[in-house]
C-alpha cells in the first residue's frame, strides 16, 4: 500500500509516495532523483547505500521508507551546505581519495557522522567508523588520510 512519508532530506522538507516497506534507497534514488547513494549488495555488507538519519549512519537498502518518517535525512548531496561536509569533500579531493568512486558517497556519510560526534578522532575511531565500508578499488589508505586531513582542518577551526 502506497502512503505518503514525509521527512526532511539535506535540510528540505520531502514527501514521498511510495509503498511503505520500500527500501529508503529507491525513494531517494528513484523519487527523488538523488543518485549519490548507491545500491550494492542489498544485504548491509558493502556501506554503498549510507545515508544519515538523525545523525547516525544507517543502510538504506534495507531500511524501509516508511521508518524514516518525522526524521532528518542527509545523503551525500547535502554535504556541501555544512561546514564539516565541505571539509570532507576538499580533504577527498586533495587525497585522491577514491577511484570508481561506487562507494564513496556511503563512506563521506558516515565520516560525517563520525566528525559531526567527534571533530578531532583519532585513526582507531575512523577505522571504526568506516569498518563497514567495503572499496574494491583499494583507496583505503586515501580514504582515512582524507578523512583525517579533515578533521585537522575541523580541528583547526574550533
Amino acid at each position: 500500500m502506497n502512503n505518503a512519508v514525509s521527512f526532511r532530506l539535506n535540510g528540505q522538507n520531502v514527501t514521498v509516495n511510495r509503498s511503505d516497506d520500500a527500501p529508503l534507497v529507491y525513494a531517494l534514488r528513484n523519487e527523488l532523483g538523488l543518485n549519490a547513494t548507491r545500491f550494492g549488495c542489498g544485504q548491509e555488507s558493502c556501506g554503498a547505500c549510507v545515508v544519515s538519519v538523525d545523525g547516525q549512519p544507517i543502510y538504506s537498502c534495507t531500511r524501509p521508507l516508511s521508518a524514516v518518517a518525522g526524521t532528518d535525512v542527509l545523503t551525500a548531496e547535502g554535504l556541501s551546505a555544512d561546514p564539516v561536509g565541505v571539509a570532507l569533500l576538499y580533504a577527498f579531493r586533495d587525497e585522491h581519495a577514491g577511484q570508481c568512486g561506487y562507494c564513496l558517497s556511503g563512506i563521506l556519510v558516515s565520516a560525517h557522522a563520525l566528525l559531526r560526534a567527534n571533530p578531532t578522532p583519532g585513526r582507531a575511531a575512523i577505522l571504526a567508523a568506516l569498518d563497514i565500508h567495503l572499496c574494491r578499488c583499494g583507496a583505503h589508505g586515501s580514504i582515512i588520510r582524507a578523512v583525517e586531513r579533515a578533521a585537522a582542518r575541523i580541528g583547526a577551526e574550533v
